[in-house]
């Protein structure tokens, strides 16, 4: 420990590097009860951490070494560091990310003049290929996270907390992949100042760190998951586990919804964007506080990276309010009877929307799929309870993954055609479109204004995040009301467009006659 104390203060990381704020989380701070600081490693040139450990490392080659070049394996950001550090010290940079590596941080590595090839779907194929590069080409390898003066030139951000804090850090939670970033800046911590917890934060899906301090052993995973590629790692170094035995306090595994949540957290409280593995230390900050009931202390969260593919931020957004647990998902049963619609929005108030979807069925009940907006998960029990006691069945699928990724994009139908009120064509379909102005309550207005005897047939809302709403509505009428269903699309006040003759809703929605 005496030895890393000295290599971190030792360490060369400001040449390229540059000293990030210790900004507070006002609103995180107010909501969750604790005084919560962000360390800004997001602010780097590279937008990451990783430039520190990378330069640290090759400022210390030789000109030899460095007439030669050196490689990394990288799935992006420890790539960027290499390859920033490289054109500083003028020398080549060839970098194996994998395949699987975000389209933008692969273009970040090669607008710095770095060699990119892509190998391997996780990191751990794509270190293989690097070795074997080495080797070949008598280039230095630079490892993202298993070297001592890697570790020590991420040791830094240690000393920038401590002398940028104006109280003592109670903890300081930081993501884990292969264990660079915790062990270095858990050597200076627990040099300097022991009684600061060190926290380590991995996905559930990608925890070998949390698995091989529990087992007092390195553990390989079978596989991780890729959602925060930045620490998609199968084993911890050698030299990291070693040192994380001896600095880290814990580790905190957090969910996929629960690193969004943590991403609009810390867009909410500094507008800016971090890339999942980036929010990593903040989601599991928020479990920590909740799990532990946590109150009145002075925490910090390392925000490590913000190479975040903008494609990427449809997920993000749809996640977060579900790890937030601000979203109930739920299967209401309901009566296939005119007005049955209309009362389930009376049961359901003046709560906000997210998604609402209904095809009508040729049975006697059919499903409403809907997302609701919930303060917690007390909120969402007591939402339930409400639905039930208003005499409709309520399945809870907030937790489902099936539902989360895919249900919820793929309820819908054909109108049946053998229903025997409908059949003959005695009612005519029509399909429109409506925008309305998105705030509380609309959406129930316009229900509320339709008129009991017309039969609703499809229903879809969602909340789009904008100021606008947009609902698809399917309305059952006789030849002789149309002219009343007109005034009503007329009168009612808001945009809208006739989709009867659409092709994909005949393709797709409308009924099949033989």
């Amino acid at each position: 420990m005496e030895d890393y104390l000295q290599k971190i203060l030792r360490a060369r990381v400001y040449d390229v590097a540059k000293e990030t704020p210790l900004e507070r989380a006002i609103n995180l701070s107010k909501r969750l009860k604790n005084d919560i600081w962000l360390k800004r490693e997001d602010l780097q040139p590279v937008f990451s951490f990783k430039i520190r450990g990378a330069f640290n490392r090759m400022s210390q080659l030789s000109r030899d070494e460095l007439n030669k070049g050196v490689i990394a394996s990288s799935a992006g950001n420890h790539a960027q560091g290499v390859a920033m550090s490289a054109s500083f010290l003028k020398c080549r940079a060839l970098i194996v990310m994998p395949i699987t590596t975000p389209i933008m941080k692969i273009k970040a590595v090669e607008e710095l003049k770095a060699e990119v090839v892509l190998c391997g779907e996780t990191y751990d194929e794509s270190y293989k290929k690097a070795i074997e590069i080495s080797k070949k080409e008598e280039l230095t390898f630079i490892h993202p996270f298993n070297d001592p003066e890697v570790i020590a030139g991420q040791g830094t951000i240690g000393i920038e907390i401590l002398r940028q804090s104006n109280k003592t850090p109670d903890a300081i939670y930081l993501a884990v992949g292969g264990g660079g970033l915790i062990s270095g800046v858990g050597a200076y911590i627990k040099a300097i100042w022991p009684k600061i917890k060190i926290i380590g934060v991995e996905p559930e899906d990608a925890c070998a760190m949390t698995l091989s301090l529990k087992q007092n052993k390195i553990i390989e995973l079978d596989n991780v998951g890729l959602f925060a590629d930045g620490v998609a790692v199968r084993k911890v170094g050698n030299e990291t586990f070693a040192l994380a035995k001896k600095t880290v306090d814990k580790m905190v595994t957090v969910s996929t919804d629960e690193i969004c949540a943590a991403i609009k957290d810390v867009f909410e409280d500094t507008r800016s964007i971090l890339e999942p593995a980036g929010a990593l230390a903040i989601a599991g900050l928020k479990s920590d506080i909740t799990t532990n009931k946590i109150e009145n202390k002075n925490l910090v969260a390392v925000a490590c990276g913000a190479n975040m593919n903008f494609e990427r931020l449809r997920f993000v957004a749809e996640r977060a309010e579900l790890g937030e647990e601000r979203e109930a998902m739920l299967a209401v049963e309901i009566p296939e009877k005119a007005g049955s619609l209309k009362l389930l929005c009376l049961a359901l108030g003046s709560r906000s929307l997210t998604e609402f979807s209904y095809r009508i069925s040729k049975g006697k009940q059919a499903q409403i799929f809907m997302g609701i907006e919930v303060s917690n998960v007390n909120d969402r029990k007591k939402l339930i309870n409400e639905i039930k006691n208003n005499g409709f069945n309520c399945s809870d699928l907030s937790n489902d993954e099936f539902s989360k990724v895919h249900l919820r994009h793929m309820v819908g139908g054909r109108l049946p055609s053998s229903i025997n009120e409908f059949s003959g064509r005695k009612y005519k379909e029509l399909l429109y479109r409506f925008e309305f102005p998105e705030r509380p309550g609309a959406l129930m207005r316009f229900v509320n204004s339709m008129r009991p005897e017309w039969s609703i047939s499809i229903f879809h809302y969602r909340n789009h995040g904008a100021d606008t709403g947009r609902i698809v509505i399917g309305v059952l009428v006789k030849e002789s009301e149309i002219e009343g269903w007109t005034k009503f699309v007329n009168s009612v006040g808001y945009k809208s467009w006739e989709e009867t003759n659409n092709p994909a809703y005949k393709l797709f929605l409308g009924a099949q006659y033989e």
